[in-house]
């Protein structure tokens, strides 16, 4: 029998990683969670797993369809459904770029735009959109990425005043450097060029060395609950203290500095 009086709660690309961790702290946390894969997986305890491709309208609304006939409604969505592309990004052509756009951006806008309708009739619900320290800073060979992130940034800050008279909030959690698979979820360029093959093969072993030292995955579920659970709440959670650090170093530090900075975190020579 399903217990109506929780809350549910609906976690984008929750088959592992962050959205994995995620979903099982929110049922901890005390909320019925879907969770979403592109492929059938096994629920863990307390996860009910929808396929759902969210590059896809109909695949979107089929499963937001199946939350509303099982449960009749929905109060918390998370986007977390992306993948990475790492390399120049002259690299890739454009509409490699624009594959990239489709999940890290318009995926999470096909999820939002489903669930609005069914929140603005229940007066209430939270929207979750998972950003990232690149939603704040460049990052090199990170190009279209950092791209994607920058505008779930302006996306979701736009929509929470859109939709706030509706009892509705949007707010961003931004992860730092997070200790997931490095191949989970990454695409390699599409159009390689010798010319970057040094550059580029030093930035993946940087990005490796990263995430070896980055938060743990609850670190960011964490977040995600307070963000979720909060009655007045911030537009941005930032998770970790690598993530808290780059949101100061972004605001207070003039613009040369941080240009400075990047480069040498990067491990690129100084500028001239």
């Amino acid at each position: 029998m399903i217990d109506r009086t929780k809350n549910i709660a609906l976690v984008t690309g929750a088959s592992s990683g962050i959205g994995l961790v995620t979903a099982q702290t929110l049922v901890k946390a005390g909320y019925r969670v879907y969770g979403t894969s592109r492929k059938q997986v096994a629920g863990k305890p307390g996860i009910t797993m929808l396929i759902c491709d969210v590059t896809d309208k109909a695949s979107v609304e089929a499963m937001i369809a199946e939350i509303m006939q099982q449960v009749g409604r929905i109060d918390l969505v998370v986007n977390n459904a992306g993948i990475g592309l790492l390399g120049g990004a002259e690299e890739s052509s454009i509409d490699q770029a624009q594959r990239l756009f489709d999940v890290n951006l318009f995926g999470v806008a096909r999820v939002v735009n489903a669930v609005l309708p069914i929140m603005r009739k229940q007066k209430s619900g939270r929207i979750v959109n998972m950003s990232s320290i690149l939603g704040l800073i460049p990052s090199p060979y990170n190009a279209f990425y950092a791209s994607t992130k920058h505008a779930i940034e302006g996306y979701s800050e736009s929509l929470d005043h859109e939709v706030r008279n509706f009892g509705i909030r949007v707010v961003l959690v931004q992860p730092g450097v997070t200790k997931t698979s490095f191949e989970e979820n990454l695409t390699r360029v599409d159009q390689p060029l010798p010319v970057y093959d040094s550059e580029r093969t030093r930035s993946e072993a940087l990005m490796r060395k990263w995430m070896e030292a980055g938060d743990a995955p609850e670190v960011v579920a964490d977040m995600v609950v307070k963000a979720a659970t909060a009655k007045k709440p911030k537009l941005r959670y930032s998770a970790g203290k690598q993530s808290r650090q780059v949101r100061s170093l972004r605001r207070f530090l003039p613009e040369r500095l941080v240009d400075s900075l990047l480069r040498k975190v990067n491990e690129f020579p100084a500028s001239v």
